[in-house]
């Protein structure tokens, strides 16, 4: 079987939809769209397709537009960042459209943005700057290979911590102190990045790729985060009960060898004691740092050069005070 090939047990709720009639924006630059109130408040992006095949942010932006939704305060942009890596989707080959030759949502440093190198990924990213420079607050929807429940991913702010416990979904909180390690997210660009920073710059991971529910989740936390900041009315309270979680990120391996594998299968959220062996490759040895080490993002394939896991542990309350700030 092709590494990247379809498991048999995959399953298909939400498919590419054409997107050509969202690809002429009112801002310059396709597949970008812009809605000004009119009315004093922030600017608030929701972006889409950072990974070619993470359908969840494709069905909120695109309800979004379908609906016809504008700010009642502030402006709303929605964009859809890589939609030529979406349109090589291929049922078959379904996790082959994540990107074309980058990783859109690694290159935003200067060094990648004011480089000499090019891919549809880098020019894409040159094009989305001033989206990006513009919008006061940004929520970046995305989605796994693996069925594991939703969570945010954002760097160890108090400005970003705020708003996930304000809308109160996903309750799993992956809380970056450092960065992310292996390049430059796009929650980390501009005015995002540094305690320094303004706006809340937020990743949420709705869950696996072609799932109904991711989609729905997507739709739910993106109607949150814009009520949060008034553009929108707020929902009836439907947020889950129950107490957040927070995990610390402590590293991201990223692949040295095509010989990468776990030493017990793996889709995410499994526990590993301190010093226990949790993936090799090649000669190298992969163990837990600490004691209830939670690994997160599994590789499915060992792709040299790719992420093949994170590794976190779990924070307390008062840790995770201290550590947001």
């Amino acid at each position: 079987m092709n590494p990247t090939s379809a498991p048999a047990s995959t399953t298909f709720e939400v498919l590419p939809r054409d997107l050509s009639a969202y690809r002429r924006g009112n801002v310059g630059i396709d597949y970008v769209h812009r809605f000004e109130s009119g009315k004093p408040g922030p600017h608030v992006l929701v972006n889409a397709l950072t990974h070619g095949n993470e359908f969840c942010g494709m069905v909120a932006a695109t309800q979004l537009l379908d609906a016809g939704v504008r700010p009642l305060i502030g402006t709303l942009t929605v964009s859809f960042a890589n939609v030529a890596a979406y349109e090589t989707f291929d049922p078959a080959q379904p996790f082959e459209s994540r990107l074309l030759v980058h990783n859109l949502n690694r290159i935003w440093s200067p060094e990648w943005l004011d480089g000499h190198e090019d891919s549809p990924e880098l020019r894409r990213a040159r094009e989305l700057r001033p989206v990006l420079a513009a919008a006061d607050h940004l929520l970046d929807i995305h989605s796994t290979s693996q069925d594991v429940e939703p969570f945010w991913v954002y760097p160890g702010f108090a400005r970003n911590a705020e708003v996930a416990l304000a809308i109160g979904r996903p309750q799993v909180h992956l809380v970056m102190p450092d960065g992310l390690g292996s390049g430059t997210p796009l929650i980390q660009y501009g005015h995002f990045a540094g305690a320094g920073g303004t706006g809340a710059a937020m990743v949420v991971e709705c869950g696996q790729h072609f799932r109904q529910a991711s989609s729905d989740t997507a739709m739910a936390v993106t109607r949150g985060f814009l009520a949060h900041f008034g553009l929108m009315e707020r929902d009836a309270d439907t947020a889950p009960a129950g107490s957040p979680r927070r995990f610390e990120l402590l590293r991201t391996y990223v692949i040295k060898t095509p010989e990468f594998r776990f030493s017990r299968p793996c889709v995410g959220f499994e526990v590993f004691a301190k010093d226990e062996l949790i993936a090799t490759d090649g000669p190298d040895e992969i163990r837990a740092p600490c004691d209830d080490c939670t690994i997160l993002m599994p590789a499915r394939t060992a792709i040299v050069g790719r992420e093949g896991v994170y590794l976190s542990r779990p924070l307390a309350s008062q840790e995770f005070n201290k550590n947001s700030r």
